[in-house]
């Protein structure tokens, strides 16, 4: 058996390490009343411990890298992070999830550091609206940024939109016209509850499959899944150059298709995004002499991963907010 696999038979090449927790924006569905630091909170990873831990989880087979936050620009060095983990022997995918308010600024800085992907979230695509979602009106700004992206030839530039039933769920046709002549994936995820939004989510969840049958009334065809990709349920149409991606947590088997492991910014190893505990690794991080220790305490918990989230049962574990794991 690989040494990042499960007792279930899943294999987990895809890492998310989220760098910082602070986020620069007050999304309505994960923090409404902006970030607010825990003055006893200890710091995020150095760059040294972000090594250290990279090469640890390369040498049992991760492959792909995926940076989080909260909003991973927030980090004064996040291009020295970003420079650091694409040299890690065995990385061969590094990708960045961001609210792309520093896109446009720092797209080359980034890529010249050794980004190959990029998710940029982005709700809706009226103004106003993603004003009232974000808290920031910086729309425009942030499409120049994936512009400028596809302009550029980032290997992979996709779209987050999270799905809020009576505020962004008709725009379907919008994102259709959108999508027609740009090389980009949009990937429509289903609301999540989480220990703080609960209120939240009674209230605007909506099911991702009502999206995905009006894709398929209009001639989307679904694709077959890569093997380190992420869980989104991808679907292709000869008339669009770009592609949608369906994230259903709520769906029937979602979990079967899990192929990644996740480390908060102070390197707490989660199983799980919805997970009941973390594993703290920064201890095994001090040293480079501790690699042997690391790969023996992350080997050593993967059968520890349960064959699914409890969301159905509404038990969302530790997470409080999507911002405190990098979603």
């Amino acid at each position: 058996m690989s040494p990042l696999a499960d007792r279930y038979g899943r294999r987990f090449p895809y890492l998310r390490l989220s760098i910082i927790p602070a986020c620069n924006f007050r999304c309505t569905y994960c923090l409404p009343h902006g970030y607010h630091a825990d003055a006893n909170a200890a710091a995020p990873l150095s760059l040294d411990e972000i090594t250290r831990l990279l090469r640890g989880f390369t040498e049992l087979g991760m492959h792909k890298l995926r940076i989080t936050g909260g909003e991973p620009s927030v980090r004064r060095d996040l291009t020295d992070i970003l420079r650091t983990a694409a040299a890690v022997p065995g990385v061969t995918k590094l990708a960045m999830t961001t609210n792309g308010t520093l896109l446009s600024r720092h797209l080359h800085e980034w890529m010249d550091a050794g980004l190959n992907a990029i998710n940029v979230s982005v709700d809706t695509l009226d103004r106003a609206c993603f004003a009232h979602i974000t808290g920031h009106d910086r729309l425009d700004d942030i499409l120049h940024g994936v512009n400028m992206a596809l302009d550029a030839g980032l290997a992979s530039v996709k779209l987050n939109a999270v799905l809020l039933r009576d505020v962004n769920d008709k725009e379907l046709p919008s994102w259709l016209d959108y999508l027609r002549d740009k090389r980009v994936g949009v990937r429509f995820i289903e609301l999540m509850q989480t220990g703080d939004n609960v209120a939240f989510f009674r209230d605007h969840h909506v099911r991702a499959e009502v999206l995905e049958e009006q894709l398929l009334t209009r001639g989307w065809q679904l694709l077959p899944r890569a093997a380190d990709a992420g869980p989104a349920r991808e679907y292709r149409h000869p008339d669009y150059a770009g592609r949608i991606g369906i994230i259903a947590p709520y769906s029937k088997d979602f979990c079967a298709g899990c192929n990644r492991l996740r480390v908060t910014a102070t390197g707490d190893l989660r199983l799980c995004l919805f997970g009941e505990f973390g594993i703290p690794l920064r201890p095994l991080l001090q040293s480079d002499d501790q690699r042997d220790d690391l790969v023996r305490a992350i080997g050593g918990q993967i059968g520890r991963k349960e064959q699914g989230h409890f969301l159905h049962e509404g038990r969302t574990g530790i997470t409080p907010h999507l911002a405190s794991t990098g979603g």
